[in-house]
């Protein structure tokens, strides 16, 4: 065959001169097609002999015999992405034989037929470039049409398809640059990290490149947030008025995790076995009316809050899905949910649901058909900033007393003469001896679990320090150092891996008993199903124990123990119990695999993802920095908010350092004048519960009698709180951890927020510690690598709570005297946006306070 039938002019003498230059030896080379099928741009990856060249590509395996799409070895770039089409798999591999013989080798082949599993050709040249062996066609790829900035920015312009249906629009450089780079990401096949101050817009600068990109080449673009608020406000609002403004229909699809549907055969068996507390049987049978005229199955959708252990009885659960066997299969929520998905071009999710596809395609299920989702290659991730910690939660395994005993009363329960549970179910409907007669035997295996799980909890607690409430040390995390003590629980957890061992084994010998029975027995195929599923969990339990008694052969993995107290799901009247947890050290290279580099397009944006305009942190931390061949794009985009003139940040000089005496009495004091003066509409930030504790006792008094509600943290579930907040303009807000982000209070709602201590994480908590111990282990330092950093970004989301709108003004206060007196206090001031200061002595930090909030002129 003729070369200049499959490669263009230009692209035919560059081989021929590649191949020149490598002395007539064989090249083996890269090749990408134009629209007509020839090949028009190459690159050489290796040159051999003149019999052989290595084929140096890196097969990246996937799924089932499946691969993910692959990169090419050996190029490190974390600048810039490259230009249109160098991140895209090749069309074709191409390498020539000296001797002029074209017929190819039986290595030559088995390369081919691996690319071809690619849909990527071999082709086979002559050293001039004149004829050609196909050994395998390429697969033609669709023409992606790209989009053009200017056009989609109009939009966002004044008197702009979108302008013009946001009564509050204001012009935003920021946002339009932003919207180029999210255009670039689609365009370029590329990886995107965004920083996105609060007022950019940054929602449309992303949904409008993924509306017009999803239009235009028909392709699914999921969108992640971290929170379900976030969802809806993109589903319910910003998607339906962008899409208005591209003059098309675009099917969208909100998707939450499984647990927050209900599952219609589950509520059918918890109905047909009703509960011993009558009160949840009142709920289960407003759930069953409920569930009549549902649309989506969805918890939100409901007019009442039930019971955490209700709920956990009749929700969907991936493990307990039948899939086709279930008859309740023609009206279920979820599968009419993936219904509605599986053609939609936009799919709105939360950061868990992202993960748990992710996590099972990376594990075997493979990138082309639907899993938790269905297919897709380009991502945005709003929130970017949390995908690290969700990602650690999504992959870490725990279990605790109160889930052990939750998978037993599945399935045995007894309350004198009544006998309750999957098990007894099993014998009614089995109507068999075997199954019946091995209940007191069941019974026994379960008391001897629930004993060991006791056993195992009252020595977890002497370990993390005995007793309720102040009386706990907290955590505890199993180190080889630590070992001495930690010793006492190996027994407790081979004893309970023991007794789990053998209720699974009894049990899955009385269901192979039972195997032979009418498969047409609907009933007993749930019971069945629900059985094995207990199991399957009890069984995850064992191997938990497994990895803690195994510690020192997991070093890439955190075991630790954390006590808890409360009133747990089982009705557990308030006695404290254990989780035991085992964490990823390093979660960077499984997002990386699983994330960034199976996908064309990955955009991430948050308001918080740099630090003095560097994303090295954040990168490096979730997994973006290892994609080292693709590189990725970046930009910080500022706020449009008037910060210079409507903040001040305000920091007391004579705050003590956190460690000194008369630091908690000096942030008791102050919180309370600062509140006073600012007439309530305050949020006050803390890092630990004991010290808001403190500062709330102190002020709630003195507070109350000026008419300021002081609402705390513990007292309401978050949302309540909130709505509280929100809704009583001279309130104050005593808060911890969940609050530093995620509130949105604009106007004068919220007019003082104070941070009572910069945000550094205990450095004891156990995965915190082992993430600064691998890198001190690397010669790194952790203190600036991780602590700083981290407390830095978690700062930056404390300071953003106050302005919400470009009217909004307000006073963040700092209390910690470290801002002021600790060299790297300056990174903390320099992270924020540029406003008005004032640092001095508290008595002056109270009258600038109070005149800048009050006195405008």
């Amino acid at each position: 065959m003729r070369a200049d039938s499959r490669f263009t002019e230009a692209c035919g003498a560059e081989l021929r001169a590649e191949i020149s230059a490598s002395g007539g030896n064989e090249v083996f080379a890269l090749g990408w097609t134009d629209g007509a099928g020839r090949v028009e741009r190459i690159r050489v990856l290796a040159r051999g002999n003149g019999g052989a060249v290595p084929a140096v590509w890196r097969w990246t395996e996937g799924a089932e015999g499946g691969k993910s799409p692959p990169g090419p070895a050996g190029r490190e770039d974390h600048g810039p992405a490259p230009s249109a089409g160098e991140n895209s798999p090749p069309d074709v591999f191409i390498h020539n034989h000296p001797s002029g013989f074209l017929t190819p080798s039986d290595n030559d082949l088995r390369i081919a037929c691996r690319a071809a599993e690619e849909g990527t050709g071999a082709y086979i040249t002559d050293n001039e470039v004149e004829k050609v062996y196909v050994v395998a066609e390429p697969v033609r790829r669709k023409k992606i049409r790209a989009l053009d900035a200017d056009e989609i920015c109009a939009a966002l312009e004044e008197g702009g398809s979108v302008a013009r249906g946001l009564p509050s629009w204001e012009p935003r450089k920021s946002q339009l640059d932003l919207v180029r780079l999210v255009i670039r990401g689609f365009n370029e096949d590329a990886l995107v990290a965004a920083e996105a101050g609060t007022g950019v817009g940054k929602s449309f600068a992303y949904l409008l490149p993924a509306v017009h990109y999803a239009l235009a080449n028909g392709e699914r673009i999921v969108i992640s947030t971290a929170t379900i608020n976030l969802q809806q406000q993109l589903f319910e609002k910003d998607i339906p008025l962008v899409a208005l403004s591209a003059g098309r229909k675009i099917k969208a699809v909100l998707m939450k995790g499984r647990g927050n549907y209900l599952c219609r055969r589950r509520l059918e068996d918890a109905l047909g076995e009703p509960d011993l507390r009558d009160e949840h049987n009142d709920e289960l049978r407003r759930l069953a009316l409920w569930a009549e005229t549902a649309r989506t199955g969805s918890r939100s959708d409901l007019s009442f809050v039930p019971a955490g252990e209700v709920w956990s009885r009749i929700c969907s659960e991936a493990d307990l899905c039948m899939g086709m066997r279930c008859p309740m299969r023609e009206r279920c929520f979820v599968l009419s949910l993936r219904k509605e998905a599986a053609d939609a071009k936009l799919l709105v999710v939360n950061h868990h649901l992202l993960f748990a596809d992710l996590a099972a395609r990376r594990e075997g299920a493979g990138y082309e058909g639907t899993v938790v989702l269905p297919p897709y290659t380009r991502i945005i991730i709003d929130e970017a900033h949390t995908i690290e910690d969700a990602a650690t939660s999504f992959f870490s395994k725990e279990f605790s007393r109160l889930g052990i005993f939750r998978q037993l009363g599945r399935l045995y329960r007894r309350r004198r003469a009544n006998q309750r549970g999957l098990l007894v179910r099993l014998a009614s409907l089995a109507n068999r001896d075997p199954a019946g007669d091995r209940l007191d035997q069941a019974a026994a295996l379960i008391e001897k679990i629930r004993t060991a799980a006791d056993s195992l909890d009252q020595a977890g607690l002497l370990l993390c320090g005995e007793g309720t409430g102040p009386g706990f040390q907290g955590t505890f995390r199993l180190t080889p150092g630590r070992e001495d003590a930690f010793r006492p629980l190996f027994s407790h957890f081979a004893s309970l891996r023991k007794h789990i061992g053998a209720l699974g084994d009894m049990i899955r010998t009385v269901l192979e008993e039972c195997e032979d029975l009418d498969e047409q027995n609907e009933g007993l195929e749930s019971c069945v199903w629900e059985i094995k599923t207990a199991l399957r969990r009890l069984d995850e339990v064992g191997g938990i124990c497994s990895s803690f008694i195994a510690y020192r052969e997991k070093p890439e993995e955190v075991m630790w123990l954390e006590p808890r107290q409360g009133r747990g799901d089982s009705g557990d009247s308030g006695n404290p119990w254990i989780t035991y947890t085992v964490t990823p050290v390093d979660i960077a290279p499984a997002l990386e695999e699983a994330l960034f580099r199976p996908n064309k397009s990955v955009v991430c944006t948050s308001a918080t993802l740099a630090l003095d305009g560097s994303f090295d942190y954040w990168a490096g931390r979730c997994g973006l920095s290892l994609a080292g061949n693709r590189g990725y794009l970046s930009g910080c985009f500022p706020s449009p908010f008037p910060y210079h003139v409507s903040t001040l940040l305000a920091v007391p000089s004579d705050a003590p350092l956190p460690e000194e005496p008369g630091y908690q009495s000096f942030v008791d004091r102050a919180v309370t004048r600062l509140v006073a003066a600012a007439g309530g509409s305050a949020l006050a930030l803390f890092t630990s519960y004991q010290s808001l504790r403190s500062a709330w006792e102190a002020a709630a008094g003195e507070l109350g009698n000026l008419g300021i509600r002081c609402l705390k943290q513990g007292d309401d579930d978050r949302s309540r709180l909130l709505s509280n907040f929100l809704e009583d303009r001279t309130s104050v807000l005593f808060a911890t951890d969940s609050f530093w982000q995620g509130v949105d209070a604009p106007g004068d709602t919220l007019r003082l927020v104070i941070l009572c201590r910069l945000p550094f994480r205990t450095p004891s908590e156990p995965v915190f510690e082992a993430r600064g111990e691998a890198l001190e282990k690397k010669g790194r330092n952790a203190f600036m690598e991780l602590s700083l950093p981290e407390s830095v970004m978690k700062f930056k989301q404390g300071f953003g709570r106050l302005m919400r709108r470009s009217s909004d003004r307000g006073v963040v206060a700092v209390l910690d005297g470290r801002i002021l007196r600790k060299r790297y206090g300056e990174i903390f001031i320099r992270s924020l946006p540029e406003t008005k200061q004032h640092f001095g002595e508290f008595e002056s930090v109270l009258q600038k306070t109070e005149s800048f909030l009050f006195d405008k002129n």
